[in-house]
């Protein structure tokens, strides 16, 4: 469901030494400023301090209201900007070879058993190039072949080990609603695919129900792996990511997915008009991660009056308070994730109250049930932190370094520019 955003921060200042490679002491970071503070990330308060130990962050707030312990190590951030790192929902690129390794096995039209996991390969070049563009946490995907490609697995970029990466696993079940998976086969029509789709649901949340009747005593079920994702499904563990577009395909995720079966999905496209629900979806607690596409064409049909339309500007401006980006990389190279932003900023995207940061960190968070860690510099988060040159979401910013859970994953004057 949308909830309400938690604490999204962007600070200032010049080359650290890095929280989380100092052994167990803390670090105060002072910085030039703080922008997306407060419940729904959009205040600002200028020369904060935030106090970070152990990969965690403590405190953030004004210098004036926040000592800082004794024994901490202070960082000089002033000349800089920080940020929150941003999420992607929409990811192909964490696989091998070369990071493009992503599953796309379509076997059957259903296939909610297969897993995007097994094909992770830490520090690809791709991943390091997201790194170096911000992007610290990414729900990677399996492909749209079919009406459910298998099982996502959310992951921090830039660190070493799988199991240090793992945010969730399952991230979440793709499903793919018309478009790619009408090639399955010798080709099928979108009637048989919801069909399909309708029934491998009540098929999987009919084995999730008699595994709950059974942990509580009730007759014992048999393990079958190709249901395994939906108990998290069902108990609202874990969400469908939606690659969902064109408005009738997008209503027919809302009405049958969310409306009627009760399971947790986002939309994860949502072109070609489908901003029209944009208040259905708000209703229905629907979250819009858009992309790769930012624009819809003029219609003869529907009512544009000849323009273009900004996609994020048609859903803002329909009423959704809470569109995020994405990037469906490689179409769009990962590292470019902010630059989503941007174009929605520049094709009517209202940015007047921080949507923009907002829409690459705590809105992606909030949509994928994992606000708890990232999508903020909140205390108690993961020290998942950035610094820019400038504006994050401003295309003529750069990251200059990117620290995950306290530790330096990327430095551009230290190691170069990868992008």
């Amino acid at each position: 469901m949308i909830q309400a955003a938690l604490i999204a921060v962007v600070l200032v200042g010049s080359t650290p030494p890095l929280p989380g490679e100092l052994g167990g002491r803390g670090v105060a970071v002072l910085a030039a400023k703080a922008v997306g503070v407060g419940v729904d990330g959009r205040d600002v308060v200028d020369r904060p301090v935030v106090l970070v130990r152990d990969g965690k962050i403590e405190a953030i707030g004004p210098a004036r209201d926040i000592a800082i312990p004794a024994g901490y190590e202070v960082v000089d951030q002033r000349t800089r900007w920080l940020a929150p790192g941003f999420i992607d929902l929409h990811c192909h690129i964490a696989g091998g070879p070369g990071g493009l390794g992503d599953i796309n096995d379509a076997v059957y039209l259903a296939n909610p058993d297969l897993r995007a996991k097994v094909t992770v390969v830490p520090g690809n070049p791709l991943l390091k190039r997201a790194v170096a563009g911000g992007v610290t946490s990414v729900l990677y995907i399996p492909g749209s072949a079919t009406n459910m490609g298998g099982q996502g697995v959310l992951l921090k970029t830039g660190l070493a080990k799988y199991e240090d990466m793992i945010l969730r696993d399952p991230g979440s079940l793709k499903l793919a609603q018309a478009g790619n998976p009408e090639r399955w086969a010798i080709g099928v029509g979108r009637s048989l695919m919801n069909w399909n789709t309708r029934d491998t649901f009540e098929r999987g949340m009919a084995y999730a129900k008699m595994r709950a009747a059974a942990e509580k005593g009730g007759e014992q079920v048999p393990r079958n792996i190709q249901w395994d994702v939906f108990p998290p499904l069902v108990s609202k563990e874990i969400q469908i990511s939606t690659h969902t577009q064109r408005y009738q395909v997008v209503l027919a995720t809302l009405t049958m997915v969310r409306k009627e079966l009760g399971l947790e999905v986002f939309i994860d496209h949502g072109e070609w008009y489908g901003s029209k629900l944009a208040k259905y979806a708000a209703d229905l607690g629907v979250g819009a991660i858009l992309g790769p596409r930012a624009i819809d064409p003029p219609s003869p049909i529907l009512d544009t009056d000849g323009k273009i339309l900004g996609i994020a500007a048609s859903y803002q401006q329909g009423g959704h308070p809470a569109v995020g980006f994405n990037t469906d990389s490689p179409v769009i190279p990962q590292e470019e994730l902010s630059l989503q932003a941007a174009v929605g900023v520049r094709y009517g995207f209202d940015d007047s109250r921080m949507d923009s940061i907002r829409g690459l960190t705590i809105v992606p968070a909030v949509t994928a049930g994992i606000a708890h860690r990232v999508g903020s510099l909140a205390p108690g988060k993961d020290a998942d932190i950035l610094v820019t040159s400038g504006d994050p979401v401003d295309p003529r910013s750069s990251v200059e370094i990117v620290w995950i859970e306290g530790t330096r994953v990327y430095d551009a004057e230290a190691d170069g520019r990868i992008w």
